[in-house]
């Protein structure tokens, strides 16, 4: 019979991370905790200087929730267009072959790194009255985005999408093709394969895509006032009242940047499994 190695190995990894406690290595723990004051710090700054006597009058006031409601139905109404395009520009991405694929994967990053202003810029630029796009738009349908509702929408679909398509492209590399291939030998069509095979079997990427996407639109500032402006009640959302609150009334200030990190936290939270989990 061959000894058992278990007791050995769990005994030398016992004597590994006792090491490791006995010894800690202050090069590294000093600016690690340096670094985590720096990122705390400030919300903590946040939560002290809150409002909380009156925290409940202030969310009831007129500009807040008219600026809630409208990055609440902004934000939706932007992951659904993301949902829309992102999925099917996601499966083509991870499926299908083509010269330029890298290319397209690298483009459609680009929002992530684009500062948001010159997103704002590079919209006006083809949505614009006088844009690519826009200037068509308006003579054929009488339809003008820019400093509109629905050119908040656009602006925020537009640096929000890449973290729905990588989402859902990881997803897909990840899947099973077996059982995509065994549909097909079956007969079904690819659209029936997508619909109840592929879609069920990424549906934890999705959602979590469209979560990262909805939160990723609800926080949207540059893209926003420099596409669609600054106009209570049609595009101010809750980053812009901020930025206009802090000027002339800074409790307002804090308690919309409250309502967006209770926000931040609960995704966090939610997507804790898939995204910052540790082994």
């Amino acid at each position: 019979m061959i000894p058992s190695t278990k007791p050995a190995g769990r005994e030398r990894a016992a004597r590994g991370h006792g090491r490791t406690r006995g010894s800690l290595p202050w090069v590294l723990v000093l600016p690690a905790v340096v670094g985590l004051v720096f990122l705390v710090l400030p919300l903590a700054g946040l939560l002290v200087r809150a409002p909380w006597s009156t925290l409940a009058q202030r969310l009831t006031e007129p500009q807040v929730r008219e600026a809630l409601r409208l990055s609440l139905v902004t934000a939706t109404a932007a992951m659904l267009l993301c949902l829309l395009f992102g999925v099917p520009l996601a499966w083509l991405l991870a499926r299908l072959s083509f010269p330029g694929r890298r290319l397209v994967r690298a483009l459609v990053t680009v929002p992530l790194v684009l500062p948001p202003v010159v997103g704002g810029v590079a919209l006006l630029l083809v949505f614009g009255r006088r844009g690519l796009i826009g200037q068509w738009l308006e003579a054929a349908f009488g339809i003008s985005l820019p400093f509109t509702t629905a050119g908040v929408v656009v602006a925020e679909a537009f640096v929000a999408m890449p973290f729905l398509v990588i989402s859902v492209e990881g997803a897909l590399r990840a899947s099973d093709l077996r059982f995509e291939e065994a549909a097909a030998t079956l007969g079904a069509s690819r659209w029936i394969v997508f619909r109840r095979v592929t879609l069920p079997m990424i549906a934890p990427g999705v959602v979590a895509g469209a979560v990262l996407c909805w939160a990723r639109a609800l926080g949207e500032f540059g893209a926003t006032i420099t596409f669609a402006g600054n106009f209570p009640g049609r595009t101010q959302t809750m980053p812009l009242a901020v930025y206009l609150a802090l000027e002339i009334e800074p409790e307002a200030a804090i308690v919309l940047s409250l309502v967006l990190l209770v926000v931040s936290v609960l995704i966090l939270v939610g997507l804790r499994d898939r995204w910052i989990s540790s082994p």
